[in-house]
């Protein structure tokens, strides 16, 4: 887009950020990073969430360097593990009376992220621009009912109940996208997605891909901090970063590992799986169970740690090494992070999640010049350079473990000079294509471009018919 011919000064805006639970995932270090280019280019920013807790968040956003506004909802997460996205409406609702008040700030326009229950309402009420950023529709995320497969959708057999559950919500999440004055997505992959399964709406999401902030992972960090000192290690290192859910597939980096230590011989290596964790989720106990449990299967030994930021209960095991062949680090910092990312120790990073929408994680790995593994699809695909092998910057693989492991082999057996080029060549794509800088950038055009459009107009039978529609939803 075009940018307008005007001052400095009158171009700066009022952004409002919507984002449904500030916390340490993807998406949330996406919108924090987002947040911190625009601020860098003068524009005011204001989070607005329905979650915020200050032991699991980014720093960025609890040290005073981006206002956060936490509403606490009187409405649950969920009922006995039950009734997620419902609940999540109702929460984004709430909100959305705050942002609405009388009392409230104005501003240029909204960035809404994530769930979109909010957008008709503050174009209706507030009569403000909304840019809405798609991560990929809710309804082919919903569990047991629909899962893609890059250009495939998969349905499960559910009963009757769950598909009368859904079909208002997903309902609801379309029409309610529909109304935003920009659409964005994290990726071609998602855009692709968004445009067969959102039939009704005919904008094309604009692919703006997430920016990370280069120079945090540039940073010096004190080598004898007990956190740091818990993850160094002078073994050749494989490194996992994930959320310990089921869906991101960890299981793949424990067989590839196991492998490569059979076949390649390479009895001194280790392999960290590093991520958060949260114990009030089931998903994420089972699937830290489940992991323990392969390990053992393989005769790998294991032990369990945290950050000393982290408040969690770590399990309680008979069976720990000090110095393990698989190492858990649950909730890490960022200097953690940044520091098994930089160690020259580190080998290459594992990201194992199949059809991942984008993955930050890759991008993170080939700004710190380290060589990525991971599946051949979804978003890694935009970021990863695999062929021709002159511009390598890591390597796509079907995830198979016997592939993976083949694919370890050839990067552990790369000469100094080749690793050193590649490395160059991963920082150099980070910075061009997904540097905080670029990302900026892009999101500011996008948002020039909704506030352009000045004040949105109201269908009134459309907004009575969509008001009906939700308060149905909720009494029944």
């Amino acid at each position: 887009m075009k940018r307008r011919d005007c001052t400095l000064h009158e171009r700066l805006m009022r952004v409002c950020m919507v984002h449904p639970d500030l916390g340490i995932g993807g998406a949330e270090r996406l919108v924090v990073d987002a947040a911190i280019g625009l601020q860098n280019r003068h524009h005011s920013v204001v989070f607005y969430t329905s979650h915020h807790d200050p032991n699991r968040c980014f720093v960025e956003t609890r040290n005073g360097q981006l206002q956060v506004n936490h509403i606490r909802p009187p409405f649950p997460r969920s009922i006995r593990g039950k009734l997620h996205i419902l609940l999540a409406h109702a929460r984004q609702l709430h909100l959305t009376m705050h942002l609405l008040a009388p009392w409230s700030p104005k501003y240029d326009v909204y960035f809404v992220d994530q769930l979109s229950t909010c957008v008709p309402f503050l174009r209706m009420f507030a009569r403000t621009p909304v840019v809405f950023y798609c991560h990929f529709p809710d309804k082919l995320l919903a569990e047991g009912e629909l899962k893609f497969v890059d250009g495939k959708l998969q349905r499960k057999h559910v009963g009757l109940l769950k598909r009368m559950y859904r079909y208002p919500m997903d309902w609801l999440e379309e029409v309610t996208t529909r109304q935003a004055d920009v659409i964005l997505s994290n990726s071609r992959f998602t855009a692709r997605v968004f445009a067969s399964y959102f039939p009704s709406i005919r904008q094309t999401p604009t692919t703006v891909y997430p920016g990370i902030n280069i120079s945090a992972y540039e940073q010096q960090f004190d080598a004898v901090n007990p956190d740091i000192a818990a993850v160094a290690s002078q073994q050749p290192t494989l490194l996992s970063l994930n959320r310990f859910e089921k869906k991101k597939n960890a299981a793949l980096a424990i067989e590839s590992f196991a492998r490569l230590r059979q076949h390649a011989q390479l009895p001194q290596m280790r392999l960290v799986l590093a991520g958060g964790y949260d114990p009030r989720l089931e998903d994420n106990v089972q699937t830290l169970t489940l992991l323990l449990d392969l390990t053992r299967t393989h005769g790998l030994s294991l032990n369990v740690i945290k950050s000393s930021t982290s408040s969690v209960e770590l399990p309680k095991l008979d069976d720990t090494s000090p110095t393990p062949d698989i190492l858990f680090l649950l909730n890490f910092s960022d200097e953690q992070r940044t520091a098994l990312l930089t160690a020259p120790s580190t080998r290459a990073l594992l990201y194992t999640p199949a059809n991942e929408h984008f993955g930050i994680v890759p991008v993170e790995a080939m700004c710190c010049g380290l060589p990525v593994l991971a599946c051949d699809s979804g978003g890694p695909t935009e970021s990863i350079v695999d062929a021709p092998a002159t511009d390598r910057t890591g390597w796509l693989r079907t995830p198979d473990a016997d592939e993976w492991a083949n694919a370890l082999t050839e990067i552990m057996g790369m000469r100094e000079t080749e690793r050193a080029a590649l490395s160059q060549r991963a920082k150099d794509r980070a910075r061009k294509v997904f540097g905080m800088e670029a990302m900026a950038e892009n999101l500011e055009h996008a948002l020039e471009e909704a506030v352009g459009m000045g004040a949105p107009g109201v269908p009134l039978l459309l907004w009575i018919g969509l008001v009906l529609a939700v308060l149905g939803a909720y009494l029944a």
